[in-house]
């Protein structure tokens, strides 16, 4: 029996190692690439570490094209839309777990509801909503829609927030302290594994959103690095060192992001998971 399980043991490993594998093969073939000199790009057979490395199409990629620009607007985009939401769905879950008020289950899960409606059949819709309001062609209505975004989260953070001692909020209360400032000493402290898991998703969604993006700026000052990263390559089809290299620059964010937060994400998740 114990032999039986070790190799299943064994056998979950090397699975996991081959999911792995077939995951990265891609990114470090890209990354791999932009290193490489226009004349050894599509050499044959491929090749994960170029044999003469060169810096050039990251040079060349950060000084062409306003890269730069496309860069700090998916930063100023992406973190506002991240602090944004973060804010309101740990204020949404916390008091959809710690408050009683009539019509409350039913409004969470209509809220819940919302989440089977595909992204895309809302497009028209945020449109004419944005027009309305005067946020097209502006980074605050790129904020605007992308901090919109709070039901998954929402329920992520409610299952923290619920699993929360009631004697913990009682003796804040007998101290003085009203509902926010217990949400904001009490609650928030406690919840920060789920709010890191939160803050990992909210990002890499407002950083690689492309189709609001490319609806609602017509403005090429405005344009955020996945509109960019299209442009680039219709302006560089052919040059892959370079294009690749643009493409690891806007990758490298995310990761050092997950980097940073890794330590409360997976925590984060699967207690959200099992208590939400």
């Amino acid at each position: 029996m114990e032999q039986r399980s070790r190799w299943i043991g064994i056998f979950r490993h090397l699975v996991l190692i081959a999911g792995a594998g077939i995951m990265l093969v891609p990114f470090l073939y890209m990354v791999g690439t932009s290193f490489k000199p226009h004349a050894f790009v599509l050499e044959l057979p491929p090749t994960f570490i170029p044999t003469n490395p060169t810096f050039d199409n990251y040079r060349n990629a950060l000084t062409s094209n306003h890269f730069g620009r496309y860069f700090m607007n998916s930063a100023v985009v992406a973190i506002a839309s991240t602090i944004i939401t973060v804010l309101l769905s740990s204020l949404l879950a916390y008091a959809f777990a710690r408050f009683e008020f009539p019509g409350r289950d039913g409004l969470f899960y209509l809220m819940l509801g919302t989440l089977m409606v595909p992204t895309l059949v809302l497009l028209i819709p945020q449109f004419v909503l944005a027009k309305d309001l005067h946020l097209l062609n502006s980074r605050l209505g790129l904020i605007v829609v992308y901090s919109a975004a709070a039901p998954f989260n929402m329920l992520l953070l409610r299952g923290f927030f619920e699993d929360i001692p009631q004697e913990l909020l009682d003796a804040a209360l007998i101290d003085g302290a009203g509902p926010l400032r217990t949400f904001r000493d009490i609650a928030l402290p406690l919840a920060r594994p789920a709010l890191a898991a939160v803050s990992i998703f909210s990002f890499l969604g407002s950083w690689d959103e492309f189709t609001w993006a490319l609806t609602s700026i017509t403005d090429e000052r405005l344009y955020t690095l996945p509109i960019a990263i299209r442009l680039f390559q219709q302006q560089h089809g052919t040059e892959w060192g370079l294009v690749f290299a643009a493409s690891t620059i806007a990758v490298l964010p995310t990761i050092l992001i997950f980097i940073i937060f890794q330590r409360h994400f997976v925590r984060g998740i699967m207690s959200g998971a099992v208590k939400g």
